[in-house]
């Protein structure tokens, strides 16, 4: 590939590596052409693109976006799956992983640090944002109500005190 063509592929990566927010890399080897389609397909439905890039390319844009410890991961061919949302990529291929079990997820990358295919695997168990955002503010909900119910429970106690001697005296009548 002549230089300037080289020069492209590295830009175009570069930018994606930019705007992704979460990168999965994986061996494709053994897949048809029909699995890398459907494969491919699944990835767009979940706003996802695939990109088969030489990992010397890769090395170089991710090295010119401050990237750091994705050289291990490097070796063979390599995939490169790039998604605005920081989970989709790795729910998705961790699925099709389970269907095409000749594909390999090899790492990851999150922010600017690489994760290994296990930090992905855990990245794909989170459950939906929306999910996470309910239990944040549970979380931080539960000690409010706490403190509401404590402040009523006087007034509570008082008003079942009240009820009951209200109670006695009907009976007492």
């Amino acid at each position: 590939m002549p230089t300037a063509e080289k020069a492209a592929v590295i830009e175009e990566t570069r930018q994606a590596l930019e705007a992704s927010q979460g990168t999965v890399l994986t061996d494709y080897r053994g897949l048809t052409v029909h699995q890398l389609g459907q494969l491919r397909e699944r990835l767009a439905q979940a706003g996802v693109t695939l990109r088969v890039v030489k990992n010397t390319l890769i090395k170089r844009a991710a090295d010119e976006v401050g990237i750091e410890g994705l050289d291990p991961y490097l070796a063979g061919p390599t995939a490169v799956a790039y998604s605005p949302d920081p989970v989709a990529a790795a729910k998705t291929l961790s699925l099709a992983q389970r269907e095409f079990r000749k594909m390999e997820i090899k790492a990851g990358i999150l922010g600017k640090r690489a994760i290994s295919a296990n930090g992905v695997k855990e990245l794909a168990e989170l459950p939906p944002k929306e999910i996470l955002l309910g239990r944040v503010v549970g979380t931080l909900n539960a000690p409010i109500q706490q403190f509401a119910w404590v402040l009523n429970a006087p007034m509570a106690n008082l008003a079942r005190a009240l009820d009951q001697i209200r109670q006695q005296r009907e009976v007492q009548g």
